[in-house]
């Protein structure tokens, strides 16, 4: 962990590798998990949703199946494909896997829409006959807003803490799902039953629970319990929009959803943060003490174990992997495609080719689970592998994919190969990617990382002058443009200008600028050298 006051980082690594990056700035605005008073701005039985003004400049998204109607279900949180009480950031009411448009897909909370195993879809009443336009209504953040699209909001409010996820307007007791053991998860679930009191709402635990005592959970209870009192109280004195309460920062979160004795260690740099996390550890977990490490090296943490350099290689488009092959990873605004190739990696077995293409694939599998949970990809994903004949070879492949994709924290759902030998999957998005983040659209290209050729260029500036000479207001411009531009013109067209400006009966000018843009082009007029560009340009 890495922290000062004007950023934060967490680094998980894995077999020595990173697994795991997340980051937190005071200008990113994070919301997620944080609770509102908001104010309805309006209500779309169409699309059963309505926007909600909390403050934050976009309007939230509200589905039907985010209102407080009541939970349904047996307690088997598992059932639904749902983990509330492992949810990353430590925000229990997240359980995003869709691109949360206008159907709100992909909830499946207490059990919603589609997550069901053989279970009928729940039926949603219209959403106009509980909330109105102009109503308040207390919200909870689920999702970050990601580009256009505002936050997503859900009024079925939880509260995490170490072991337990307290939600009060359920009223079932689940146990996290990757707590294995019939005789172990039904100790749980009583254990939490007794320190629930009647109407009191429902309860999650958690999966750092699993050795937990019933002192514990009824002394983090109690504490979750009055956290809830106190942000009823305090979202009854104000007006809406307005922040009601606010999660806990990106290492408080992450100590408290993910530190466990599974870790070997925990890092940190700032002594700030070490004290914080000390004290934390003593009242919750005195054994894993000894795990917590200040750094004191001159090295910056990040470069004492290569984090910073596994950063930078997570942004790149190709991935190599050990065989030979590659991996190029394209993200767009609808969805992530991943295209799998071979590279010079043509196997030992030159005679069963179908065996080459299945390593390549099965190592191509684990890497890409890698880089999903890396990079915090979300939303909807399409592989393309290198195709395969047999239909063993594709179970294969998929088996591979879905057993690494087990150890994302992040819920993910990968399909069968479909007719064109595709493989969907979805990973669920809360917030946006690292890289989104950290990155803002190039202003050359315009996010599309492709610029216009040399040749493309000299094209634009001939169609350009031509304009210019039809409106007969120019007599002589000076055409400014990048250097290789010029020495495309040079090199290939030497005539151009002379030919150009016979035609137009202009006067013209090269002038090579090397703060130009590949693609950019300027027109100068007359002897003040005034900018027509924009004039004449398509």
């Amino acid at each position: 962990m890495s922290s000062n006051p004007q950023e934060s980082w967490v680094a998980l690594r894995e077999d020595n590798r990173l697994a795991e990056v997340m980051f937190d700035r005071p200008d990113q605005n994070r919301v997620l998990g944080d609770i509102f008073l908001g104010r309805v701005d309006a209500v779309l039985p169409g699309i059963q949703a309505a926007f909600v003004d909390i403050g934050t400049g976009k309007a939230g998204f509200l589905h039907v199946s985010d209102l407080n109607l009541g939970d349904e279900g047996d307690g088997e949180d598992e059932a639904n494909g749902s983990d509330n009480g492992d949810v990353e950031d430590g925000n229990a009411a997240a359980d995003e896997s869709s691109k949360g448009k206008g159907g709100g897909r992909g909830r499946g909370r207490g059990g919603g829409r589609g997550r069901g195993r053989g279970r009928r879809p729940r039926q949603l009443p219209p959403i106009q006959d509980h909330i109105k336009k102009g109503q308040t209504i207390l919200v909870q953040v689920t999702k970050e807003a990601i580009s256009t699209k505002g936050p997503r909001l859900t009024a079925d409010i939880s509260l995490p803490g170490r072991f337990l996820v307290y939600m009060p307007f359920a009223s079932r007791v689940g146990v996290s799902r990757k707590i294995e053991g019939r005789n172990q998860r039904a100790k749980l679930r009583k254990m939490a039953q007794k320190i629930l009191p009647r109407d009191s709402g429902g309860l999650i635990v958690r999966t750092v629970g699993e050795e937990v005592t019933a002192e514990k959970l009824e002394r983090e209870f109690k504490r979750l319990h009055e956290r809830w009192q106190k942000i009823r109280g305090d979202a009854e004195a104000l007006t809406a929009p307005s922040p009601v309460h606010r999660e806990a920062t990106l290492i408080s979160g992450v100590i408290r959803d993910l530190f466990s004795d599974k870790f070997e260690a925990l890092r940190v740099d700032s002594k700030q943060a070490y004290d914080e996390i000390v004290d934390y550890v003593k009242s919750v977990d005195p054994d894993l003490l000894d795990r917590v490490h200040l750094h004191r090296g001159d090295s910056p943490l990040f470069d004492e174990y290569g984090v910073e350099e596994e950063i930078q290689k997570a942004f790149r488009r190709n991935v190599p992997l050990k065989s030979g092959g590659s991996l190029v990873i394209e993200p767009t605004e609808a969805l992530v495609s991943i295209d799998v190739n071979t590279g010079r990696f043509t196997g030992k077995g030159k005679k069963d080719p179908e065996q080459t293409i299945l390593k390549n694939n099965l190592e191509a599998a684990r890497e890409i689970a890698k880089q999903l949970r890396l990079r915090d990809v979300g939303g909807i994903i399409v592989v393309d592998f290198i195709d395969m004949e047999a239909q063993e070879s594709r179970d294969k492949v998929l088996r591979e994919l879905r057993s690494h994709l087990g150890r994302d924290r992040a819920r993910t759902k990968a399909f069968e190969v479909s007719s064109l030998g595709l493989i969907e999957m979805t990973r669920q998005r809360v917030r946006p990617s690292v890289f989104n983040s950290l990155t803002s659209i190039c202003q050359s290209c315009g996010g599309i990382g492709r610029v216009y050729t040399p040749a493309s260029v000299v094209r634009q500036i001939e169609r350009t002058i031509a304009r210019a000479a039809a409106s007969r207001d120019e007599k002589s411009l000076v055409v400014r443009v990048h250097p290789e531009v010029a020495l495309r013109v040079i090199e290939e067209e030497p005539g151009f200008l002379k030919r150009l400006g016979n035609r137009t009966q202009l006067q013209l000018r090269l002038r090579d600028d090397p703060l130009m843009r590949l693609d950019e082009f300027r027109l100068l007029s007359g002897p003040a050298e005034t900018d027509v560009t924009e004039k004449y340009a398509a």
